[in-house]
């Protein structure tokens, strides 16, 4: 097994986030273990929890890494993308959710024991996230009120978080014939048209 002094606290962190990134993207948050993670590393548990104070930072720092991949993913696509910047970020939350499916759902089956604040390193990611969404709707509204712009992204990424959970269940398909990213599409541009 490693000593704690074989690695500095930063290369020690970033170890176990990259073992716990692959872990929760193999076995997906309901199998997500802090203990596998540690065996993977050869730490002992009490080393991730030394270093992240619980089972609850250790995921929400995991969390912020996959909100910041997530971003980037969507700031690529944005760059590579055509005019229709709207139909661009629809493609991209379906394609993201889609590939990276278990570390997705991690960001929404997690639930905080402690209930205590969130880490900044958290909020940071997700408020880069809800940022990079709120242009977009701002550009295509033509601009607004801050707290009404963050109102109608909120409302967008419900209509797009939705379809896409359809998707990826299969319950589309009870539906009939129906596109669940054609769908969410259509409705956020109908939204969008009504704000």
């Amino acid at each position: 097994m490693a000593r704690r002094s074989d690695h500095s606290r930063a290369e020690l962190e970033e170890l176990i986030l990259a073992a716990g990134e692959a872990h929760l993207a193999e076995a997906g948050f309901a199998a997500f273990s802090a203990r596998e993670v540690a065996k993977r590393v050869g730490y002992s548990i009490g080393t991730i929890y030394n270093l992240f104070g619980s089972y609850d930072r250790l995921v929400l720092a995991l969390n912020a890494r996959t909100l910041r991949a997530w971003a980037a993913f969507l700031e690529a696509r944005l760059q590579a993308g055509g005019e229709d910047r709207i139909a661009t970020l629809i493609h991209g939350y379906f394609d993201f959710a889609a590939e990276n499916r278990n570390r997705w759902m991690a960001l929404y089956d997690h639930r905080m024991a402690d209930k205590g604040p969130l880490p900044d390193d958290f909020n940071v990611a997700f408020a880069a996230l809800v940022a990079l969404l709120q242009r977009q709707v701002a550009a295509v509204r033509g601009g607004g009120a801050d707290a009404e712009i963050l109102a109608l992204t909120g409302s967008l990424v419900a209509i797009a978080h939705g379809h896409c959970m359809f998707e990826l269940n299969g319950t589309y398909e009870m539906f009939g014939d129906w596109r669940p990213r054609d769908a969410a599409l259509a409705r956020i541009r109908e939204a969008l048209a009504a704000a």
